[in-house]
């Protein structure tokens, strides 16, 4: 009988050999991030489970739900266990998150300061075959901790997100994925996603994604309009040098609390 060849340029070694300049294929499961531009740059087009990803920014929450909501309403489909929220630094908005396909029955916040507990409760929900996602903010968590919990991931097959300061970059990772979140200072309605670390070459810019989802880009763009509108129907003019007249009957009730919104976007 014939040994197996083991010519390492055989059509099927060619197939398993990674090469540095070229996009690296998942080597297990993937869930589609939901965003086309971003899944186009990922090995396997998606956010890799049973795989540490780690995001970096600058603010603990920012533009965090806009990218992972896709995702994670998938993770959830079908009535498998809850997302995971570890150490979030803010209580989630049910109606908002529920509006993009991820019901708040389906989220399970751990609440804790001290970083060691937020240790803990990651390790635990990553070995617990009923969580579909985690996603834990540790922004003093070691190299040797994060190592812990990437290869609890591996054994699980969990997905899970770790969050950590922007500051983070320069330091070392055992992420599979690292990507860096940032504000585009060209056009405030995008957010710039940075890949720090995959399976392929550097990418030498950034990829633009939404900052908010349309629905909300859609009402804050009609509130502007409508304020807008209410000030040119408030007959402002001119009655002298240095005076100012308002019809003030024109504009009556109370304003809704979107405005405050779009004042703040």
């Amino acid at each position: 009988m014939g040994l197996p060849s083991l010519d390492p340029f055989s059509s099927s070694a060619r197939h398993k050999v990674w090469r540095a300049d070229e996009l690296g294929l998942a080597d297990a499961q993937v869930i589609g991030t939901g965003h086309a531009a971003l899944d186009a740059q990922l090995p396997g087009g998606g956010w890799p489970v049973g795989a540490m990803t780690e995001l970096l920014q600058s603010a603990p929450e920012a533009h965090a739900w806009q990218l992972l909501l896709p995702a994670l309403a998938q993770a959830v489909q079908g009535g498998t266990g809850p997302v995971v929220l570890i150490g979030a630094p803010h209580e989630p908005f049910g109606p908002s998150l529920a509006a993009a396909g991820l019901p708040i029955e389906a989220l399970l916040w751990v609440r804790s300061e001290a970083p060691a507990a937020r240790l803990w409760a990651c390790e635990q929900a990553l070995r617990c075959a009923d969580v579909a996602a985690v996603l834990a903010w540790l922004p003093q968590a070691r190299v040797g901790e994060l190592r812990r919990l990437q290869l609890a991931a591996a054994q699980h097959e969990s997905l899970l997100f770790v969050f950590r300061p922007a500051s983070a970059a320069a330091s070392t990772s055992p992420a599979r994925l690292r990507l860096q979140l940032m504000a585009c200072e060209d056009d405030r309605t995008q957010i710039d996603v940075h890949i720090l670390k995959r399976r392929g070459p550097p990418l030498a810019s950034p990829i633009q994604l939404p900052a908010r989802s349309r629905r909300m880009t859609a009402l804050l763009a009609a509130n502007q309009l409508r304020r807008k509108l209410l000030r040119q129907q408030e007959g402002v003019g001119q009655a002298g040098e240095g005076a100012t007249v308002v019809r003030l009957e024109i504009f009556s009730g109370k304003r809704h609390a979107l405005d405050r919104i779009a004042l703040a976007a």
